[in-house]
């Protein structure tokens, strides 16, 4: 029995003092916790202040029901229940009944109410009882943030989110998932809380151990009214046409800031809404607005003139037993290399490209790789679709016999709508190609920590004389005769750009469909916006030709923008010159300069003229009537008094 005794003495001083900072770490560990308290991410604006997403702070309020003393519990419990009846609408009676019972089950984790406001907070923190804090009261607040976009649906999609799910997988859509880590999020606080049983904690006391960091605010290139504008114009037109889906970019020319982008898909039920960024990731061939990308390459490489004459024949050309066919029958003749652009004959095109690289087509891949057209733009947000340019030297890529003429109207390559927009942006910018920017400037209140500068990807992405050409063929096609987007022409204000229809789905022809698009800049002479209206699938039995599906969008958004926002800011002269006026002043002048004691003739002057040159050579002057001076009571030449009356008649 000495023996056991002394092990046991020794087993306790061996717990106590050798090993009990590691036992007491363990109790403490499954106990007590630092839980993570998120900071509230900062705001995302549109670049002139508009609210586009912002976090909410909600709050659960919970009742430790053990932690009260008994006197403390009863001497409240009926005015809680009173003024949790005001809030909820239940009986006053219903919250005694449970409120004891949580105390008889000795529940120190009762919900007194879930997800609301701050301003339902603060009534909830002076209540009765609530009012007393965490350790008389056993008041226990639990803070939650939820990110809110003011603006609803529009533009959600590209503002974006950040999500983790509950094993830390993080999915970052859009802007706020961009700029989420390194500017939004902010720092995160601690809370100790501890364990009470069936895997429930409770916050130990009623503050944090480390106070959480908001996030900085960013302020994006989004204009509210151009997304408003584009946003319901593309959805009145997908609606219309009963499209699959559709998107729209409106960028600034000389900076590449995007203005609006608005990306909408149809879901079950036939509503649409932003279901995924195509603009940004959905890379698809783009038909015939590739032709400018040929054209401008073979111009350049100078093996083509505008003014060259191809021979468009039926209207059908055969390469490798595939054919390549105009949308009009019998083709246009023999045309010029700038009427086919203008018309869009993908034979004459065609013909064009071919007949200049058939031999070396490895030049006019090369080509196009100088004007960046085979790289990404780099974006912040992820998901860009990767562009593809047959290459016949690279094997695996897409290169056949016919690669080089299905190219040179769209087909085998590959593009997302804003990096056609870029290129289209580089056009109307005389060469220069600008990544497209999406934020202005990240804030701390009103300090600037980051302010965001345009980037150029290419300071020339062709020569001048290149430039010219092309930028005429562009305004061409929206001239109000001839052009495929002849419909699309307006007195008012100019435009210039190029349609596309695009088959879908062509190896099956069960499932045949078509990409119809528009993209283009304005006011064509100096252009202040470029955009692309790119929508998939329209009912064909509607329409599905660009210049009829996506070219309306286009020119809905330049006259929206040009009739809201002037494209030039001026101030109207104030000194308007009338010749008339001119004369009856210079008439005044004289009159009043010449007599100053000899009634002068004031017949044919204005009633207010004659009575305010009389009355300055001291006159009293009656006048009857309105309009010019008719009669005088003293003629010409008579000399007069001061004070002396005349009387003046007008009519």
């Amino acid at each position: 029995m000495f023996v056991f005794g002394l092990a046991v003495v020794f087993k306790l001083i061996n717990i106590q003092f050798v090993q009990g900072d590691r036992y007491r770490d363990l109790a403490e560990k499954r106990d007590v916790k630092n839980v993570i308290i998120p900071a509230n991410r900062g705001n995302v604006y549109s670049e002139n202040g508009n609210l586009l997403a912002t976090s909410i702070p909600k709050y659960d309020i919970r009742l430790d029901a053990i932690t009260p003393t008994a006197k403390t519990f009863e001497e409240n419990i009926k005015a809680l229940s009173d003024s949790l009846s005001g809030y909820s609408g239940k009986s006053s009676s219903y919250f005694q009944k449970e409120i004891r019972k949580a105390r008889a089950n000795k529940n120190r984790y009762y919900l007194l109410a879930r997800n609301i406001g701050y301003s339902d907070y603060v009534r909830f923190r002076n209540f009765p009882l609530l009012k007393l804090g965490a350790f008389k009261g056993g008041l226990i607040v639990e803070q939650t943030t939820k990110r809110e976009h003011p603006m609803g649906g529009i533009a959600q999609r590209t503002i974006g989110y950040e999500h983790i799910d509950d094993q830390g997988n993080v999915t970052r859509p859009g802007l706020d998932g961009a700029f989420g880590v390194k500017y939004l999020r902010g720092v995160d606080g601690k809370r100790l809380k501890q364990k009470i049983g069936k895997g429930q904690w409770k916050p130990i006391v009623d503050y944090n151990q480390v106070e959480p960091k908001d996030g900085y605010d960013v302020y994006t290139t989004i204009d509210v009214n151009i997304q408003d504008i584009a946003h319901h114009a593309l959805l009145e037109q997908l609606e219309k046409y009963k499209a699959d889906h559709g998107c729209v970019v409106v960028m600034e020319t000389k900076t590449g800031k995007v203005k609006a982008i608005s990306n909408l898909g149809r879901n079950s039920e036939g509503y649409y809404y932003e279901r995924l960024n195509y603009a940004v990731g959905e890379s698809h061939e783009p038909g015939s607005t590739f032709k400018l990308m040929a054209i401008t390459a073979a111009l350049e490489d100078k093996v083509i003139d505008t003014s060259d004459v191809v021979d468009t024949e039926s209207g059908i050309l055969t390469f490798y037993g595939k054919k390549v066919r105009d949308s009009k029958n019998g083709g246009y003749g023999k045309i010029s290399i700038a009427k086919a652009f203008e018309v869009s004959s993908n034979t004459g095109i065609v013909k064009a490209i071919h007949n200049s690289y058939h031999d070396n087509p490895s030049k006019f891949v090369d080509r196009l790789y100088s004007m960046n057209l085979n790289k990404q733009l780099d974006l912040p947000i992820i998901g860009e679709g990767v562009p593809i340019i047959p290459d016949p030297r690279i094997k695996n890529n897409r290169w056949s016999g016919i690669a080089l003429e299905w190219m040179a109207y769209g087909y085998g390559v590959s593009f997302t709508p804003l990096q056609t927009l870029t290129f289209y942006n580089a056009i109307a910018n005389d060469g220069v190609m600008i990544k497209p920017q999406f934020l202005k400037e990240v804030k701390e209140f009103d300090k600037v920590i980051v302010p965001f500068k345009k980037e150029i990807i290419n300071s020339k992405i062709c020569s001048t004389e290149t430039i010219l050409k092309v930028q005429q063929l562009l305004k061409d096609v929206v001239n109000k005769e001839h052009g495929t987007g002849h419909r699309l022409y307006s007195p008012n204000f100019s435009m210039a750009g190029k349609t596309g229809t695009c088959q879908k789905d062509y190896a099956k022809k069960d499932k045949l469909n078509y990409i119809s698009s528009f993209v283009g800049y304005f006011p064509a002479d100096n252009p202040k916006y470029s955009c692309i209206v790119v929508i998939h699938e329209p009912d064909k039995s509607v329409g599905y030709y660009g210049a009829d599906v996506s070219g309306p969008v286009f020119k809905r958004i330049a006259q929206k923008i040009f009739i809201d926002t002037p494209i030039v800011d001026e101030i109207e002269q104030l000194e308007v010159k009338r010749t008339a006026v001119e004369k009856e002043y210079l008439n005044y002048y004289d009159i009043a300069r010449t007599y100053k004691t000899i009634m002068p003739s004031v017949i044919g002057l204005p009633t207010m003229d004659a009575l305010s040159l009389l009355e300055n050579m001291g006159l009293k002057v009656k006048v009857e009537g309105v309009g010019l001076v008719k009669k005088q009571s003293i003629d010409k030449g008579i000399k007069v008094n001061k004070n002396q009356t005349v009387v003046i008649q007008a009519s």
